[in-house]
């Protein structure tokens, strides 16, 4: 299929082709009738690609910011990765279109194949021929409404959301700044609502154009047009309500709003516009500034977007679906017109002429249409306690595939391409002699497409089923979100897959017998989790230098994890696990490592609120290890330091930049690395497993060492629930 896409670092507009999306649970697969190009909002991401470098920092300090700290966190190398991988990437366009349902995921009951719907989000509703769509971001379009005109729900939900923040009343006036494509819906929504509206303009096109949709009065607000029909209007009180509905630099808008705004007035900021707020203009009227925070309430949480769990009725009267239903039925009903705002209606194969158009200001429009001309007819005749590890059984052994020759290149496939795949995984295998990388699996269209560009895949798709049963690929590397994980690893064990999958192995105890069971049905045991600490050459040479135990060991392990931003889908603790759940199984393994054995019991107790653990395991030979998990410590602060004590020497690791082996009152050995050339393992990790792969040895890590420390994982978690220690069950 084919979707308009945009390289942030170069600025290049394209049509794209990408793979299908696949129909996941919980939404629909939609194809496109038409797509709405909102003219504010992407037009600004269209000026911001073009800008230099240094522009574009400029333009957004708070990535920048979050640059510096993964600087201080990661070091400059995997941040210039991460970086760059994200800036040199096609990234989607559109939030807002209007098309057929061509198929119903599980779980979805109020829609059918052929039905004609509305959907929003920058992530769903793209301005591609196909979209898979979350359930609490479509609605059922009424009968009798024009898909065109359904194409606006999102913007209309936009405006609509920021009239519903101003609380309009009957009889009262507003004025609304700035009158482009929200602008000229939030005029027409409070003529709606029985208020009077003044509108302020430069462009008198655009003053003509709200008149016509209700507006009382319109002018630029240079000139004394618009005070005057405020004063006439409210009898020299001012208005009642303000939206702040401008783009661009100027506080000029602010500032209108202040003089302009009766005695405890409002002022609701839509837009994107300068908020220098003239303190004493809004004190003297203790004016109440408002935010609205896009289509509504359920924008931005994952569980309401992703999940579709609505919000109940009672509490949150008008969500975010809510809202997008209600102009659907405002436009149904002849009280919202959205044809006069229709500029210009272009086929999508002209999308990026018509985006340079727009741009360049050849093209002036206030709303622009994307039709897909083959689909169209279809879609206006629809417009109408103790923890046992579970023992690992293998039919006929399985401890190495057949010998291959070393000469015998590794065919790769790669299932999931974020960030951790196309920074710390994925330039490592690149150009690696003997890897062949040949597919990559995603469920959104794009990031497939990216992948394959950037590092030269063979193939992109949406179809897993198809890689597995791919019988030429050699090895699946799983990189998806945690709660998908113990479920792929177990389809590619039984299709006879090496498998490569990023910590965590396993969320349940359930998930890790199901992954047990699928390695004694196919006899396949060839799996490696991404446990790559111990595979770090630094800690490699401390553990060499330290050399043999006699006696048992204490070993320290401060992990520094710091807060994760907001939204973070690591916060999902009901879909994804708890946090440490997800990475805790590193520092599992590399004291396990280290300490050369599983552990036979794990005691945890937590802080209030369960955000700092701290985890004691202990080992056969009377060893312990203490791993303390801190969310609540400083950025500054290395995030991972290490001291192990045993046999009157110790060894000291120092967030991977240096370590130290200590032998009586003198340091025997230093090894140090560039503060800003961390190297965690990855490399010399992937470059064992593809070893692996090709000759058919055996796999870098025992299988029953990645159970048990997946096993002693999740007891962390039967541990803080009964407050007592948990003892492991042993394997080996």
């Amino acid at each position: 299929m084919k979707q308009v896409v945009q390289n942030y670092k170069s600025g290049e507009l394209a049509v794209l082709d990408v793979p299908v999306p696949g129909c996941k649970p919980g939404g629909v697969l939609v194809r496109s009738a038409y797509s709405l190009i909102s003219t504010g909002t992407e037009l600004m991401k269209v000026s911001e690609a073009g800008m230099s470098m240094l522009g574009k920092a400029r333009s957004r300090p708070d990535q920048v910011a979050k640059v510096m700290q993964s600087v201080a966190t990661n070091g400059v190398p995997a941040t210039y990765r991460k970086v760059m991988g994200k800036l040199d990437s096609y990234t989607p366009l559109g939030y807002s279109l209007c098309g057929v349902v061509e198929q119903v995921g599980a779980g979805i009951d109020d829609v059918k194949v052929g039905d004609l719907v509305a959907c929003a989000g920058n992530e769903h509703a793209l301005h591609a021929e196909l979209n898979w769509v979350p359930k609490n971001l479509y609605t059922p379009v009424p009968d009798g409404l024009a898909p065109r005109h359904a194409a606006f729900g999102t913007v209309g939900s936009i405006a609509m959301q920021g009239v519903r923040q101003g609380a309009p009343q009957l009889g009262e006036v507003a004025l609304v700044i700035g009158l482009g494509l929200i602008g000229q819906l939030v005029v027409q929504l409070l003529a709606a609502s029985g208020v009077r509206v003044v509108g302020a303009d430069p462009d008198p096109v655009r003053c003509e154009l709200a008149e016509r949709l209700g507006a009382a009065a319109c002018g630029d607000p240079a000139s004394p047009a618009v005070e005057t029909a405020v004063a006439e209007l409210t009898g020299g009180h001012g208005v009642d309500q303000v939206y702040l509905a401008a783009g661009g630099g100027s506080n000029e808008p602010v500032e209108l709003a202040a003089r302009l705004c009766r005695d405890r007035g409002r002022v609701v900021d839509i837009g994107k516009c300068r908020l220098d707020l003239p303190w004493n203009a809004y004190y003297e009227k203790e004016l109440d500034v408002r935010f609205s925070r896009s289509y509504g309430p359920g924008r931005y949480d994952p569980e309401y977007e992703l999940e579709g769990r609505d919000y109940p009725i009672g509490y949150v009267r008008w969500t975010e679906r809510r809202n997008l239903a209600c102009f659907l039925d405002l436009l149904a009903r002849g009280s919202v017109d959205v044809e006069p705002l229709v500029s210009h209606i272009a086929d999508f194969d002209d999308a990026v002429e018509t985006y340079r158009s727009l741009k360049d200001g050849d093209l002036k429009a206030v709303a622009v249409l994307f039709r897909y001309p083959e689909h169209v007819s279809q879609a206006e005749e629809a417009g109408a306690p103790a923890v046992a590890v579970p023992p690992v059984k293998r039919r006929g052994g399985g401890a190495s595939s057949p010998a291959r020759s070393a000469n015998t290149s590794a065919r790769l496939a790669f299932v999931g391409a974020g960030n951790y795949a196309t920074s710390m995984l994925l330039p490592h295998l690149e150009q690696r002699d003997g890897v062949v990388l040949s597919t990559v699996v995603t469920t959104t269209a794009l990031s497939a497409a990216n992948a394959k560009r950037k590092f030269g895949f063979a193939e992109a798709t949406t179809d897993l089923d198809a890689v597995l049963g791919d019988k030429s690929i050699d090895a699946v590397f799983i990189v998806t979100r945690h709660s998908s994980h113990a479920e792929l690893t177990r389809k590619a064990l039984l299709a006879g897959k090496t498998v490569f999958v990023e910590k965590p192995l396993a969320l349940t105890e359930d998930e890790l017998a199901g992954i047990l069971a699928a390695v004694e049905e196919s006899g396949n045991d060839r799996l490696q989790v991404g446990f790559n600490r111990r595979f770090a050459p630094l800690l490699q040479e401390a553990r060499k230098r330290f050399g043999a135990r006699t006696g048992p060991a204490n070993l320290r392990y401060l992990v520094n994890a710091g807060r994760l931003a907001h939204g973070s889908w690591y916060l999902r603790q009901g879909t994804e696990g708890s946090r440490f759940a997800g990475e805790g199984g590193h520092f599992i393994d590399t004291a396990s490592w280290l300490l050369g054995a599983d552990p036979v019991s794990v005691y945890a107790v937590a802080t209030s609120g369960n955000e700092d653990l701290q985890v004691v395991l202990r080992y056969p030979d009377g060893s312990t290890a203490t791993i303390s998990y801190v969310t609540t410590g400083p950025a500054g602060f290395p995030k991972e330091t290490l001291d192990l004590v045993a046999d009157g020497r110790a060894l000291r690791l120092d967030d991977f930049v240096r370590a130290t082996v200590y032998d009586g009152r003198r340091k025997r050995w230093v090894g140090s690395r560039l503060p800003k050339a961390r190297d965690k393992g990855q490399n010399a990790e992937l470059a064992a497993f593809i070893k692996a792969v090709r000759t058919g040895g055996p796999m870098p890590v025992p299988l029953e060492s990645l159970v048990a420390t997946t096993a002693a994982t999740l007891a962390v978690q039967t541990g803080l629930a009964d407050g007592a220690p948990v003892t492991l069950a042993r394997t080996r």
